[in-house]
């Protein structure tokens, strides 16, 4: 049975290059960066499409036209998607500013990256793929090692030495192979790359394969059906390690207003701690893609990613949206996780809680305002983390 996917081919925006879109591929190869999956809208009917998402099970796949998979039996889920949105009203740190948390900590994984892997797993069982490898912080092992279990999917997961003991058990528990590696997210990168290339296996990083951001892009298109179309976020605060989530929210506004169902998207800001902010600094600077970030150090260990992949793509999306990027402490990180879960019941891992650090500082420098709509991006739960043990640890 057909999903009705108008995946059409895959294309780099660096370069242009397109690839056909039913054989397995990596990265561009042309020019080596990132490839995104397009889709045949030419005839497709918008407006009709979206009047009907409601009668549509609650999950990310109610999108299915505008995502990968070709076949309905290749759809590997656990029910992932349609996480709510949290109003918290007026908060004391940001007076004036409604604030609005979408939050992914209710995943099937405990994670946004839920959304990327079941439709990447899903898309990779499709093309025949037996074997899937990931360098991880611990989320997107954890998700990859879910899915794959799912799929009947062979899976192996990178993860640093200093990741959350539990992030290790809960991938190890989903029968996923995990090799410990010294360093950051970037040794592990490097060592995975570099063990699994005669095995014919198939690296599912980041920005490496086409179709995790196509998961990712379903932040967007759920911000704006929960929303409404007239009744968007002003901006949207979202914690970056690899980026992915802000290319994906991007692509979805963009092919919302391809087919008419949107005029302008929210700002997007990306919010990073100040012992690793690689995408902040070359925003800061104009820079027209990252350098790496020496000597990185920070609590939340998502967003430890001194030089996220295809960097271009990320810094292009919060441009384009007329949005920004700021840093905040480790301190400020463990206060919000503390907040957020006391003064308003919410589990918010430490790169979840980033945001809610962010928007006092924000609204100091201007680049939100009293009035304004703000979306908060809670992209993983708290649960793993114990806040006691992080704040003694901050502790001089």
């Amino acid at each position: 049975m057909k999903t009705g996917s108008l995946l059409s081919a895959l294309e780099c925006r660096s370069c242009c290059t397109q690839v056909d879109a039913n054989v397995v591929a990596r990265t561009c190869p042309t020019c080596g960066q990132a490839l995104f999956a397009v889709y045949d809208t030419a005839r497709f009917d918008g407006r009709a499409w979206w009047s009907h998402l409601s009668e549509r099970p609650s999950t990310l796949w109610r999108y299915r036209e505008l995502l990968p998979a070709q076949e309905v039996e290749n759809i590997t889920t656990l029910g992932e998607g349609f996480t709510p949105l949290l109003d918290l009203g007026e908060v004391a740190a940001a007076p004036g500013v409604r604030v609005v948390v979408k939050d992914d900590g209710l995943m099937p994984t405990g994670s946004f990256k839920a959304r990327g892997m079941a439709v990447a797993v899903s898309r990779a069982r499709e093309l025949g793929l037996r074997e899937l490898y990931v360098p991880s912080a611990g989320n997107a092992g954890t998700a990859l090692a879910a899915y794959s279990a799912r799929a009947g999917i062979t899976a192996r997961v990178y993860l640093p030495e200093r990741t959350p003991e539990a992030m290790k058990r809960a991938v190890r528990s989903y029968g996923a192979e995990v090799i410990e590696v010294p360093g950051t997210i970037r040794e592990a990168g490097e060592l995975a790359r570099s063990r699994e290339k005669s095995r014919g296996s198939f690296d599912m990083s980041t920005l490496r394969e086409p179709y995790r951001v196509e998961g990712k892009k379903t932040m967007g298109f759920e911000i704006v059906e929960q929303s409404g179309p007239n009744q968007l976020p002003d901006a949207i605060l979202y914690p970056t390690g690899g980026g992915t989530g802000l290319v994906g929210m991007a692509k979805a506004f963009r092919e919302l207003r391809s087919v008419g169902l949107l005029e302008r998207g929210p700002r997007l800001y990306a919010v990073q701690p100040e012992g690793c902010a690689p995408v902040v600094r070359a925003l800061q600077d104009g820079a027209s893609k990252v350098t790496p970030w020496p000597d990185p150090k920070t609590v939340a260990p998502g967003l430890l990613v001194p030089a996220p992949f295809s960097s271009e793509r990320i810094l292009e999306s919060v441009r384009e949206s007329r949005g920004g990027g700021t840093t905040v402490s480790d301190r400020e990180i463990v206060g919000a996780m503390r907040e957020l879960a006391s003064g308003h019941g919410i589990s918010a891992s430490p790169e979840a809680a980033a945001p809610f650090a962010a928007l006092p500082k924000l609204l100091r420098e201007g680049a939100i305002h009293p009035g304004e709509r703000v979306l908060l991006y809670l992209t993983g739960t708290g649960l793993p983390f114990s806040v006691d043990e992080l704040e003694r640890a901050l502790s001089p």
